[in-house]
């Protein structure tokens, strides 16, 4: 419980005990203590819910696995190890802020916290990492983290190549590999795992679809590429970061997104709009799915002839 939490508790009883002593009928001199006491409720009500929402449970099965009883201490102590990796790269990657190599940024900082076990099959409990000394905390990123994680464990297991595309563009290939490193440690192991969060909750149904994950999230089968594109920008949605691009010759319409590093996405609008221009584009595609186009920055957009 937070410092914020015992104090708020606190204040709780003490209201109640001063209201206990004070008559039905003190009616005037009882409202001013009501409200304060309705008012630490509902704030330590909210702070409970907050908590909750930002604690996860991380369960595995398998042959490491004995039913709720326990789990076998190197296993865990690396699967976990690996969980919290794959966690602190996917922050770093919706962050903007991680790079094809070098250390994972904050990756200190962003450490989950093992709180407990998980009921059930055997597992752990993990709260997200304080943020009480950061001057602008963001702690919907994390929270989008693990959300990510859980989305990408299920869509590579069940969904399409497109949905798997859209979570590696959104993710950064270098921390789904992090997270392909944690499902290969457990398929090593002949284990799998569930993870719930919030009210949401995926499992691996056995061994078997795991390994589905592993092979679809492998690096041989995301393909990164850069391409070449003659034509004209047709517009620009800046809030959503969004572009249409009329290729030459009649082939159609390219749809594609602006990078988090170009600050000013309208300046395309502004300045490139309806205009020839040679386009170097990001492609991500995993499997057979449909290639996501990004343009990384402004100097990838050249008139045409220059």
């Amino acid at each position: 419980m937070s410092h914020e939490h015992l104090a708020l508790s606190s204040e709780i009883k003490e209201l109640e005990s001063i209201l206990a002593s004070i008559p039905q009928e003190n009616v005037i001199e009882r409202l001013a203590f009501e409200e304060r006491l309705a008012s630490a409720r509902t704030i330590f009500n909210s702070l409970s819910n907050d908590l909750q929402r930002k604690k996860a449970n991380l369960t595995f099965r398998g042959h490491p696995v004995f039913g709720s009883h326990g789990i076998a201490a190197d296993f865990g102590t690396k699967a976990a190890g690996a969980f919290a990796d794959a966690f602190a790269a996917v922050v770093a990657g919706l962050n903007e802020s991680l790079g094809y190599m070098g250390p994972i940024p904050d990756k200190e900082k962003n450490q989950l916290l093992i709180t407990g076990t998980a009921i059930g099959s055997f597992g752990f409990e993990f709260e997200l990492p304080s943020q009480q000394d950061d001057l602008f905390p963001e702690p919907c990123k994390m929270e989008l983290a693990l959300e990510k994680m859980q989305e990408l464990l299920r869509v590579s297991a069940e969904g399409s190549d497109d949905e798997v595309t859209e979570l590696v563009e959104a993710i950064h290939p270098r921390a789904v590999k992090k997270v392909v490193e944690f499902l290969g440690y457990l398929a090593q192991q002949q284990a799998w795992c569930g993870l719930e969060f919030k009210d949401q909750f995926f499992r691996y149904q056995g061994i078997e679809q795991l390994q589905i994950s592993v092979e679809r999230l492998q690096e041989d089968n995301i393909h990164e590429r850069d391409e070449e594109y003659t034509g004209e920008f047709q517009g620009i949605l800046p809030n959503s970061r969004t572009f249409e691009f009329k290729l030459t010759d009649q082939r159609g319409i390219l749809k594609g997104n602006v990078d988090i590093a170009i600050e000013d996405p309208d300046l395309l609008n502004r300045e490139w709009l309806h205009k020839p221009v040679n386009l170097k584009l990001h492609v991500i595609q995993v499997g057979k799915g449909r290639p996501r186009f990004t343009l990384p920055e402004m100097s990838a957009v050249r008139l045409r002839g220059t």
